[in-house]
């Protein structure tokens, strides 16, 4: 029982509670001063760079979705003016198509003139032999029958009939 009049648990003495308190008091004065403040400014620190962080996040979606937006807008002209140069390169083709046809058919009643021109000089050409070459039967038919001194038209008929016979088979 000595133990407990020499310590009373629950009975503490006036300068025990005076000189506690003053070194809680100095404790917490050195641990504000030293510990709470620097942990106070890290976190208020902490939380600027994360309020900074999430305004450059938010700045950075408003900048893709304007990129997104710019590049959908590029990507509708692109198509646009795609759809415009297919429209041209099919007006340009068929301008040619319809050009070469109308050369292809220039050409075409240029030869077909030439051609009905050399007929028609080959056809001259071919009457005009045949007229030469009837001339000529005909002068050496005449000069047959005036060689021989005939008696009556009807040896005279048959004469001739045997010449041309003969000129037909030659």
């Amino acid at each position: 029982m000595v133990i407990l009049s020499v310590f009373p648990p629950f009975l503490p003495d006036v300068g025990i509670v005076f000189w506690t308190t003053l070194i809680f008091l100095v404790v917490l004065f050195g641990v504000g001063r030293f510990a709470f403040r620097p942990i106070q400014n890290a976190l208020r620190k902490r939380e600027q760079d994360i309020q900074s962080s999430l305004d450059q996040a938010k700045q950075a979606r408003e900048e893709i979705s304007d990129l997104q937006s710019k590049n959908e807008q590029l990507l509708k002209q692109a198509q646009e003016e795609r759809t415009k140069i297919l429209k041209e390169a099919k007006e340009t083709k068929d301008a040619i198509v319809k050009e070469a046809k109308q050369q292809a058919k220039a050409e075409a009643q240029k030869i077909v003139t030439t051609a009905q021109q050399e007929i028609s000089n080959m056809k001259q050409s071919v009457l005009a032999e045949a007229k030469n070459e009837l001339g000529t039967m005909a002068i050496s038919i005449a000069e047959k029958v005036l060689r021989q001194k005939l008696e009556g038209d009807k040896a005279q008929e048959d004469l001739v009939k045997s010449l041309v016979k003969e000129i037909k088979f030659n």
